[in-house]
C-alpha cells in the first residue's frame, strides 16, 4: 500500500505535515502515520494560546495499536484547535490531510521550515 504524500506541505521526520498560509502552520499527521497507528480513538485536546517549540510534543494521539506523539513542526503559538477531531479523532484516518488537520499555529521563525522535508524528500525518507 503506497501511504499519500501531498505537494506543498512540509513534513517532519516524526511524520507530522505542515501546511503554510499568511504566516500560519496548520498542522496534522501524514498518511503513513494514521496507517501505522491503526484505528484512531481518541485526540489529547491542545490548549488554544499554548506556546510550542519546534520538535516538542503538542499532544499524544491513541489508536488501537499505541498511544503517540503529535510534534510541533514549527515554534509558535497555538491559535486554533480541530475541535471536530478532538470529539470524533476517527476523522484523522480518513481525511489525515483534510478534515483531519489538528491545530493550527501562528509561527515565530520562516528560518525553521529548513528543517523539514517537501513531498519528495519526504517520501524518499520513509522508503528507507
Amino acid at each position: 500500500m503506497t501511504n499519500k504524500v501531498i505537494e506543498n506541505l512540509y513534513y517532519a521526520k516524526s511524520d507530522e505535515w505542515l501546511k503554510i498560509e499568511n504566516n500560519v502552520g496548520t498542522v496534522g499527521i501524514s498518511d503513513y502515520a494514521q496507517d501505522q497507528l491503526g484505528d484512531i480513538v481518541y485526540l489529547e485536546k491542545i490548549e488554544k494560546g499554548k506556546r510550542v517549540k519546534q520538535g516538542e510534543m503538542i499532544t499524544t494521539i491513541e489508536s488501537v495499536k499505541a498511544v503517540s506523539d503529535v510534534n510541533a513542526p514549527i515554534t509558535g503559538e497555538v491559535i486554533e484547535v480541530n475541535l471536530k477531531v478532538i470529539e470524533d479523532a476517527s476523522i484523522i484516518n480518513k481525511e489525515p490531510y483534510g478534515e483531519g488537520w489538528i491545530a493550527k499555529i501562528k509561527m515565530d521563525n520562516k528560518n525553521e521550515l529548513k528543517n523539514l522535508m517537501n513531498a519528495k524528500e519526504y517520501s524518499e525518507y520513509r522508503k528507507e
